[in-house]
Formats: C-alpha cells, sequence, structure tokens
C-alpha cells in the first residue's frame, strides 16, 4: 500500500497560514469539512497546523463552515 508523501515536506513549505484560503482548500473536503490525516496525507505536525488555519480562517469569515 502506498502512502501519500506529506505536502509540506514534498514542497519545502514551513507552515499553514490562515490568511491563505485557496491553500486550505486543498485540505477541506466537498462538504466543508476538514480531511483526516489519512485523506490529507499529511504528518500530524502539519495536521495540527492545518486544522489550526482552517479554524482561524473560518473565525474570521475567509472560509465558510459548511459548503452549499
Amino acid at each position: 500500500m502506498n502512502k501519500k508523501q506529506c505536502y509540506f515536506k514534498k514542497n519545502n513549505l514551513e507552515h499553514a497560514d490562515y490568511k491563505s484560503p485557496d491553500f486550505l482548500k486543498k485540505f477541506i473536503g466537498p462538504h466543508g469539512n476538514i480531511l483526516s490525516r489519512k485523506r490529507s496525507g499529511l504528518s500530524a505536525k502539519y495536521q495540527r497546523q492545518v486544522e489550526t488555519a482552517i479554524k482561524r480562517a473560518r473565525f474570521m469569515g475567509l472560509l465558510p463552515y459548511i459548503a452549499k
């Protein structure tokens, strides 16, 4: 079984920023839910960063809580 490589390590990214909603949309499912580590292929460190960034972006109004 092939394991996905972490997106952050593959592209030499340092951290997830809540101010870039287009980037964070890669880790959100079609109904607006945050993808799990198994689906996104992120390492635990970056999964926590992405979750926090998505929640902050939702609170700031940059991302929707649910998708229509």
